[in-house]
């Protein structure tokens, strides 16, 4: 269990503000009972627990509005909490305090079709949102592996991005305008409903990202664009895993934008396969390493083209016989091992997961760099991740490991791994966040000007520190 230092800060809920919450909220939304903390003190990060004091259920702004009244008011420390499929523990109360659930928000409030916008709550599941729009030809690309559980508001605290974030952008290029409820209660809106905007500082990109520790999102304003009616998919085999991340940077070069491009070296798809059942194509005892690729747009025409180019590129990075899924339920069996492999290991051990990323081009180095550090500190690691963004998700596996060298000698290869990441233009997290675990590795990247800078808009949000404390990069 990662050691997390109480702050002498705050206070506990008395039994008269709980009784004032309740009445707030009413006896069903309001609960102190041992299963639901239980429930809400975890996620999808490692085998962490922390239970919060009592979980809240508001229906609306103006709850949350007199919620964090009271809390800034007493001094009790605040967590948000989406759908929890976090993986950094961004939403876990390591505090204790409120935990505030936002699964009563799930309204999609306006399709503005002339206009390509949406306004939506942040307890509506993105997966939700992403098939109601595709009913009038719209379309929300972000789509994280999690899209059918966790909420829009967890994607917008984390900034998630996806597959097809290569192509479309991660969430905060779709995010126009947000309704906030600060520390103090008081509501904002921080910017507003227009394609541009360069009206003082960027309050919306601020949030977005900011993992709950500057207010509550209570409503969200997105821009969408056209669907694309037509998606073609590749999955190319490698005979080794560093030929196919080299092959990466060469298909952009070749002049194709991918709206996917997927990377899982062999034990990735392995672990898959064995966790879903099934498979759409044989894995062969040469392929060490798998991309898999889709393209989308409007005129198959051009994207057989991409497909080919793409092919083409393959061949010169040692690649085998190219798979093209040619009807929807290979494509379903395709994205649906992808999208699995995170829960295929977690079946398999205690992992950690790291979400490291950096320029595309330099992913065979990243690759070989992450399989020296496990040797050098005797752990296995299961790599996968969005090739095309430079975002390699990196799963050490506790495995046969003892206490000590899980909990004192894995942390030293994790920073060996981030400082080479930042060495070569990177960063520790492409979009699961910093939240609670990668805090102890933020030196690597931000110097004390920057830390200093990120406390000072911290104050400046929430001076009593209330709103998710010890997470991301606040004290």
């Amino acid at each position: 269990m990662l050691e997390v230092r109480k702050s002498n800060d705050f206070e506990p809920i008395s039994d008269a503000l709980k009784q004032e919450m309740r009445s707030l909220l009413g006896e069903s939304w309001f609960t102190t009972d041992e299963a639901t903390l239980s429930e809400y003190g975890h996620d999808e990060t490692e085998d962490f627990l922390f239970l919060p004091e009592a979980v809240a259920f508001p229906p609306d702004t103006a709850t949350v509005s007199a919620l964090m009244r009271l809390c800034n008011l007493h001094r009790i420390p605040v967590t948000i909490r989406g759908g929890g499929s976090g993986l950094a523990g961004g939403a876990l109360p390591i505090h204790g305090g409120l935990l505030i659930s936002m699964k009563r928000f799930d309204r999609i409030i306006n399709i503005d079709e002339r206009n390509f916008q949406v306004v939506v709550e942040p307890g509506v599941i993105t997966e939700t949102l992403q098939n109601t729009l595709q009913e009038k030809g719209l379309y929300y690309p972000p789509d994280p592996s999690s899209r059918g559980w966790s909420y829009i508001g967890g994607n917008i605290n984390t900034n998630a991005g996806g597959p097809r974030a290569v192509k479309y952008g991660v969430v905060k290029d779709h995010v126009l305008n947000l309704e906030v409820v600060l520390a103090s209660g008081e509501v904002i809106w921080t910017g507003a409903n227009t394609l541009k905007n360069s009206t003082g500082y960027n309050l919306t990109q601020l949030i977005t990202g900011s993992e709950g520790t500057l207010g509550v999102v209570t409503k969200i304003v997105l821009k969408l664009q056209p669907h694309p009616t037509q998606q073609l998919l590749m999955l190319a085999p490698f005979r080794s895993a560093e030929s196919a991340c080299a092959a990466v940077a060469a298909i952009f070069q070749a002049g194709v934008t991918p709206s996917a491009l997927e990377f899982m070296e062999r034990s990735a798809i392995e672990w898959a396969v064995n966790y879903v059942g099934e498979t759409p194509v044989p894995i062969s005892e040469s392929d060490q390493a798998h991309l898999l690729i889709e393209v989308d747009g409007f005129h198959l025409d051009s994207l057989y083209a991409d497909c080919e180019t793409i092919a083409r590129v393959i061949e010169q990075f040692d690649g085998g016989e190219v798979f093209l899924a040619d009807n929807e339920a290979q494509k379903t069996a395709l994205w649906k091992l992808r999208r699995n492999v995170a829960h295929a290991v977690k079946s398999n051990s205690i992992y950690k997961e790291e979400d490291t990323v950096v320029p595309r081009a330099l992913l065979p180095e990243l690759l070989r760099k992450v399989k020296e550090v496990g040797q050098q500190y005797g752990f296995e690691s299961v790599c996968y991740g969005h090739a095309g963004d430079g975002n390699l998700h990196v799963n050490i596996l506790r495995g046969e490991l003892s206490e000590a060298s899980w909990e004192n000698e894995v942390p030293k290869g994790i920073r060996e791994i981030f400082t080479f990441v930042q060495s070569v233009g990177g960063t520790l997290s492409g979009e699961h966040g910093v939240g609670l675990v990668q805090r102890p590795y933020l030196d690597i990247v931000f110097n004390d000007t920057q830390r200093a800078l990120m406390q000072g808009i911290k104050q400046a949000f929430d001076p009593n520190g209330i709103l998710n404390p010890g997470k991301s990069v606040t004290l």
